[in-house]
């Protein structure tokens, strides 16, 4: 009578989140060559409320700022973003994301810390490999460009996302014990 649920509710949240990582995206300070943004933020938020179809939400972002729609970071788009020395993060978005997404599934405090340490350590063996081929630079260069500098703001980050989820499960929580009281 009212359609598939599930459809529409994983439709609505890949657009709310396609459209929060883009935002977080705009949201860049200027680092060495990889920018600082808020998109890591709003991957993992997805990972952690859409679980393991948080993919969907996170590769059309790619998808779409691919092909040329404005939604990289500071507003950059096109295949040469990809390809470019921070590829492999947009790369990477979309498999941790799925990686995250699946840890995220367990719904404690040991996986969600799991999840958010293997998006991050992910993130940064897709773009430093990524920045390396890209460049030509060595090792040692690469993870002074494309890791160390972010880990203590990565960090602060998943503390940030783990509040969040802590007050999303407890609200989810209340909202399940009120309607098991209303049915009973």
């Amino acid at each position: 009578m009212y359609g598939n649920e599930k459809r529409a509710r994983l439709l609505a949240e890949s657009a709310v989140f396609i459209a929060l990582i883009a935002v977080g995206g705009w949201i860049s300070i200027p680092i060495l060559i990889i920018p600082f943004t808020l998109q890591n933020i709003f991957i993992l938020l997805a990972a952690a409320v859409m679980k393991r179809y948080a993919v969907i939400p996170v590769g059309l972002y790619v998808l779409f700022g691919s092909l040329g729609l404005p939604i990289f970071h500071n507003g950059t788009a096109g295949l040469g973003v990809l390809l470019g020395p921070t590829g492999g993060f947009l790369i990477g978005f979309v498999i941790m994301s799925a990686v995250a997404g699946w840890l995220f599934e367990k719904e404690t405090i040991r996986y969600d810390i799991l999840a958010c340490a293997a998006f991050v350590t992910g993130l940064y063996v897709f773009g430093t490999a990524w920045f390396m081929i890209s460049t030509g630079a060595e090792l040692t260069a690469a993870l002074l460009a494309c890791a160390v500098p972010y880990i203590p703001g990565d960090i602060i980050k998943c503390v940030i996302v783990e509040a969040v989820i802590l007050r999303l499960r407890s609200a989810k929580n209340k909202t399940s014990q009120t309607n098991n009281d209303i049915h009973s």
